[in-house]
């Protein structure tokens, strides 16, 4: 029996098997999956898989809610019929990790990927709203973003205002990072032709 630890409550995982109190392997997207269909993690746990580990996301404020609601009125209307703006949902970044950014630009299909989830190829652009969580999501979840060749990755860094952008991923890391303050603009690799003012995007800006 392996048991994952979500806040103070133990989920278990298979049956008719000894109790082990202590155990480190990676869990498998399948497993996740798997934990997720059966109800040992459920809607109130905020978590997501990284690199094999179960891991609690921060709890979210005001400004990070916000953030991502004018990120998301920015990028919807222009995008429409051209990418999918999926706001705080998962993506499947190889065998071991299944990331929920806050946003997340993905390849258009018009099924909107019913059929099968979306894995690393369709992720056009990741975006995170950072502001306790910063060392979390500059940290290992960049390192799993970059491993697994995400094309390219937003940080809006709430705590000092900067959107900071990461492209070009080669050998686990990214070669290319641009720190852009209020006042500047933007244009996703994707899109090149969609130039977004960093205050807005920052939610700074409340006259767009």
């Amino acid at each position: 029996m392996i048991r994952v630890r979500i806040g103070q409550r133990w989920g278990m995982l298979g049956r008719n098997a000894m109790q082990i109190e202590a155990i480190r392997r990676p869990f498998t997207v399948a497993e996740y999956d798997r934990m997720v269909e059966v109800g040992i993690l459920g809607r109130e746990d905020r978590v997501e898989l990284i690199e094999g580990e179960i891991l609690e996301m921060s709890p979210i404020g005001n400004r990070h809610v916000t953030c991502v609601d004018r990120v998301a009125a920015l990028l919807l209307p222009p995008l429409l019929g051209k990418s999918i703006v999926r706001v705080q949902g998962p993506v499947t970044l190889g065998d071991y990790s299944k990331p929920q950014p806050d946003l997340i630009l993905l390849r258009y299909r018009p099924d909107y990927y019913a059929p099968a989830e979306a894995v690393t190829r369709d992720a056009l652009l990741v975006i995170e709203v950072s502001d306790s969580s910063i060392r979390y999501d500059r940290g290992p979840k960049l390192r799993v973003y970059a491993r697994q060749r995400v094309h390219e990755v937003w940080i809006l860094d709430l705590m000092t205002d900067t959107l900071v952008v990461f492209r070009d991923p080669e050998h686990g890391a990214y070669q290319t990072q641009l720190s852009l303050q209020p006042g500047e603009s933007v244009a996703p690799l994707a899109f090149p032709d969609l130039v977004l003012s960093v205050s807005s995007l920052l939610n700074l800006d409340h006259s767009i």
